[in-house]
C-alpha cells in the first residue's frame, strides 16, 4: 500500500489551520509545472531548495552592519534571516498560520543582498542603468541566477513573499495592501524582518562598542524592557494578541509599540548606520565596488557567464549579478588580487 505523506500533511492543514492561513494544497503554482513530492508539500520543497542553495551558503559571509566583522558574536547575513525565521514561525505557530510558507520566505527574502550590507546595495543602485533593489535581486537569484541558470522554481507564494518584504524606512504595515504580499505569511516575515534586526542591530552595536545601555531613549526601554530577549518578546506578543484581538485576518500592532519599533529604527539609522565609525568603513566598500564594477564592464571575458540560461543578458547586468553575489572577503580579495601589487618574487 502506497502512503502518500504530503496529501496527509495537506489534509492536516485544513483540520488545523487559521481560515485565513495559506493552505498548500492551494497554491497557485510554481513558474515551470513539475510533479508533487510524495512526501513534502510545496513550501516545505521550498523551504529545502533554498537552504541546499549556492547562495544562501553564501549568506554566512556577508554583512549585517559590521563590515567582515571578525568577532564570533557579530551577526552576518546568515545569521538574519535563521532570526526571522524563528520569529516569523514563533507568530505562525500562534496565529495558526503556515510555518513552511514562513520559513520558506524568510530564509530566501536576503538571497539578493550584496557583500557590505547597505552600502553594496547603494552603490549597485547608482552604478546599474535601472537601479538596484535587493528584494528583486532576491527573486532574481531564485528565478534564474541558481542551477546555471534554470533557477529554484520556486511556487507563487514564496516568490511573493520575498519580492514584498522590504520597507526600507517605510511604514510597517501600510494600509495600502497593494503594497504588502498577498499572503498573511509573507506579511509576518515582513514584521518579523524588522523585529529581528532593530534588536540584533541594536544588540551588536553595544558590543561593538559604538553604543552603551546608557545612550538608549528612555521611552524604548519603557516600552520594551531593558535586554535583549525582553525586547524582542514584548514586540512578538503585542503583534500576535492585537492579531487575535482583531479576528486573525489582519496583523495589528498597538499604536504605541509600532511606533516604538519605527523610532528604534530612525535612532538606530542616527547612532549606528550614519555614525563615523560605521559609515566610514561603507564610503571604504563603496570604492571597492564600484572599482570592481568598473573593471568588470571592460573585462567582460573575465566574467563567469555559465550561469545565464539567455544569451542576450546585458553587460551591466551581468557585471552586477556577478558582484551581488559576492560575499565581503570574495570581493576583497578579488580587489587585492586585480588592484595591488604584489611583492616580485626572487628567481
Amino acid at each position: 500500500m502506497t502512503v502518500n505523506l504530503r496529501q496527509e500533511m495537506e489534509d492536516r492543514e485544513e483540520q488545523i489551520f487559521s481560515p485565513h492561513a495559506t493552505f498548500s494544497k492551494y497554491s497557485k503554482g510554481r513558474l515551470r509545472e513539475e510533479p508533487a513530492c510524495p512526501i513534502r508539500t510545496a513550501f516545505q520543497r521550498d523551504r529545502d531548495r533554498i537552504i541546499h542553495s549556492k547562495t544562501f551558503r553564501r549568506l554566512k559571509h556577508k554583512t549585517q552592519v559590521f563590515l567582515s566583522p571578525t568577532g564570533d558574536h557579530y551577526r552576518t547575513r546568515l545569521t538574519h534571516v535563521l532570526e526571522v525565521s524563528q520569529i516569523g514561525r514563533t507568530v505562525a505557530g500562534a496565529l495558526r498560520l503556515n510555518e513552511h510558507l514562513v520559513e520558506a520566505i524568510a530564509l530566501g527574502h536576503d538571497l539578493g543582498h550584496t557583500p557590505f550590507g547597505h552600502a553594496g546595495e547603494a552603490t549597485l543602485s547608482e552604478l546599474l542603468p535601472d537601479g538596484f533593489r535587493h528584494y528583486e535581486q532576491s527573486l532574481r537569484v531564485v528565478d534564474v541566477l541558481e542551477k546555471k541558470g534554470q533557477g529554484l522554481n520556486l511556487t507563487y507564494e514564496v516568490r511573493d513573499g520575498i519580492l514584498k518584504h522590504s520597507k526600507g524606512r517605510n511604514i510597517i504595515l501600510p494600509e495600502d495592501l497593494s503594497e504588502l504580499p498577498s499572503t498573511l505569511e509573507g506579511r509576518v516575515v515582513r514584521v518579523a524582518d524588522i523585529i529581528a534586526y532593530v534588536n540584533h542591530d541594536l544588540d551588536d552595536a553595544m558590543r561593538a562598542g559604538v553604543l552603551q545601555e546608557e545612550n538608549l531613549p528612555a521611552d524604548i526601554l519603557r516600552i520594551f524592557g531593558t535586554s535583549h530577549s525582553q525586547r524582542i518578546g514584548t514586540m512578538v506578543h503585542d503583534l500576535i494578541m492585537r492579531t487575535l484581538e482583531n479576528g486573525g485576518g489582519m496583523l495589528t500592532m498597538s499604536p504605541h509599540i509600532m511606533q516604538g519599533i519605527a523610532d528604534l529604527r530612525s535612532f538606530l539609522y542616527e547612532h549606528v548606520y550614519e555614525v563615523n565609525k560605521v559609515h566610514n568603513d561603507f564610503i571604504k566598500a563603496t570604492k571597492i565596488l564600484r572599482e570592481l564594477y568598473y573593471y568588470f564592464l571592460e573585462h567582460d571575458a573575465a566574467l563567469d557567464t555559465s550561469i545565464y540560461s539567455e544569451d542576450d543578458t546585458p553587460k551591466h547586468r551581468k557585471v552586477c549579478d556577478f558582484i551581488a553575489g559576492m560575499t565581503d572577503r570574495y570581493a576583497l580579495d578579488l580587489y587585492m588580487d586585480i588592484f595591488l601589487p604584489k611583492p616580485w618574487g626572487v628567481l
